[in-house]
């Protein structure tokens, strides 16, 4: 009965005048974002966080969800219409619901994503709704030890699942260490690695370093390909999916659903993942394999599903234990910081109308995505006919302005323009900048629990091996460490992310 009425304050939160407007913009932006190729929610989310200083928490954090998973809806768009994913998540949507648009059936494969992904973004949110607060009351016995242990598993959890070699992945997050120990000693005051510069005692933001490595690096890597798909210019007509369809799409819904609420919790997972392990368990699971690739509708169900689902529930570690599952709940943690809230299992009884107000905020969403992506589909393709040589200038021109309105600093922009370099660089070697970001994140509160653990343990290290939850959060750390590191294991990891 408590998750009902937490729901129904939830609700009265959400459907508030000012929130409902902040919802159906972060849906809307959300959607055009997947739409377009080269921007991202990774960066948008960036780009937005200093507009966010002058709104209340709430509404800000419900516009910033909202663009987060309407970006999942945009993708499919995209992928379906023009064989081109606006997200990365939506790869694998090419594959069946563009043979299924060459079919003349775009608006069958366009319903389905959209009835799937409403399906999907419904069970996540009771999802969220009952497992929020029983991790919020785990979380509560938490102590330093078993943070640090919690984000040391984050951090190893993220070098299983990062796409490409494991030595890379490992290599980038030591990197992304590096570069959050920049700044100042949280215990002595003193400055480091700060080479003389005065911008960086404060650290080096985390938002123009994002910005740099997913909205420049991949504007330059647009440019170097220089590939544009033809639109699909036929009428898209048929949107009800037949019998047959619903036939075929309804089991993979509720089975990419399930897949996605679980993957979107660890470290690391997130839409991608989810969406690639839906399509390949489809295939297995499919009586006759061969349709897929040549229009599979449970192709483009299950991943579809599976994206949104992930996307919502990787905000579960973020509201219970305030720990980023992916870069974009990294920078969901500075907005909250922006507004002077503290991530963690406090939230759900300091401010309960925040919490259950964001969660019921993203059932409204889906229903407006239902409600608004069908009959806007003629106007998202509109967009996908802008030359990139036009496009690319208003990236580059936002990007620099949300970079120089964090602190109204130059030097911002070009922490951005280095990161913008670094991030071609690294996609050049083929390296997943993901674990950068998200140990730059982790490094500096690990480094905070561990001094705290240090500090109460007064200097034994055993504690960490004492404490029965960060015992097993270690163990299991170290587990899957050894166990990718295995040559057969790693071996199959690398080309089932090759594939």
């Amino acid at each position: 009965m408590d998750v009902f009425a937490n729901l129904a304050t939830g609700f009265g939160v959400a459907v508030t005048p000012e929130n409902l407007l902040f919802c159906l913009a972060g849906v809307l932006l959300g959607t055009l974002i997947g739409v377009l190729p080269g921007i991202g929610p990774l960066t948008t989310v960036a780009l937005l966080l200093p507009l966010t200083f002058q709104l209340e928490p709430v509404g800000a954090l419900i516009m910033l969800a909202g663009i987060y998973y309407g970006a999942q809806y945009g993708g499919s768009t995209t992928a379906i219409l023009v064989n081109l994913p606006g997200e990365a998540s939506s790869v694998v949507t090419c594959l069946d619901g563009h043979a299924l648009a060459r079919q003349g059936r775009a608006g069958t494969a366009l319903s389905t994503a959209a009835i799937g992904s409403f399906i999907a973004g419904s069970v996540a949110t009771v999802v969220i709704a009952v497992a929020g607060p029983l991790l919020g009351l785990i979380a509560l016995s938490f102590g330093p030890a078993e943070y640090w242990a919690l984000m040391a598993l984050g951090l190893v959890g993220v070098v299983v699942l990062a796409r490409g070699p494991v030595l890379k992945a490992m290599a980038m997050i030591l990197v992304g260490l590096l570069v959050g120990l920049v700044g100042t000693d949280v215990t002595t005051g003193t400055a480091r690695y700060t080479f003389g510069i005065p911008e960086l005692v404060d650290g080096v933001g985390f938002a123009p370093v994002a910005m740099g490595l997913f909205g420049l690096a991949e504007v330059v890597i647009n440019l170097e390909q220089g590939a544009r798909r033809d639109l699909l210019t036929r009428r898209v007509a048929g949107l009800l999916p037949t019998r047959d369809d619903l036939r075929r799409a309804l089991p993979a819904i509720f089975r990419g659903t399930t897949l996605g609420s679980l993957l979107g919790t660890l470290p690391g997972g997130g839409p991608v993942l989810s969406a690639f392990a839906s399509y390949a368990m489809e295939k297995k699971l499919a009586a006759e394999p061969a349709r897929f690739g040549n229009g599979a509708i449970e192709g483009v169900a299950g991943p579809e599903s599976a994206n949104n689902a992930a996307a919502q529930t990787s905000f579960i570690p973020l509201l219970t234990l305030g720990v980023p599952a992916n870069p974009v709940m990294a920078l969901m943690i500075g907005a909250m910081m922006i507004h002077g809230i503290t991530p963690g299992p406090q939230v759900m009884t300091a401010q309960p109308e925040l919490f259950w107000g964001i969660i019921a905020s993203m059932w409204i969403g889906n229903a407006l995505l239902l409600v608004f992506n069908l009959p806007l589909i003629g106007l998202w393709v509109r967009f996908l006919s802008t030359p990139y040589r036009l496009l690319f200038p208003m990236i580059v021109l936002f990007c620099s302005l949300g970079a120089f309105a964090l602190n109204n600093s130059t030097f911002e922009v070009l922490v951005m323009a280095a990161a913008g370099l670094a991030g071609y660089a690294f996609r050049k070697l083929g390296c997943d900048t993901a674990p950068l970001l998200m140990a730059m994140v982790l490094g500096p509160m690990m480094e905070e629990h561990f001094r705290r653990a240090m500090l109460l343990s007064q200097g034994r290290l055993a504690v960490f091996v004492e404490r029965p939850i960060s015992l097993v959060l270690l163990a299991i750390a170290v587990t899957l460490l050894l166990f990718v590191l295995v040559p057969a294991v790693r071996q199959s990891r690398e080309e089932v992310f090759r594939e």
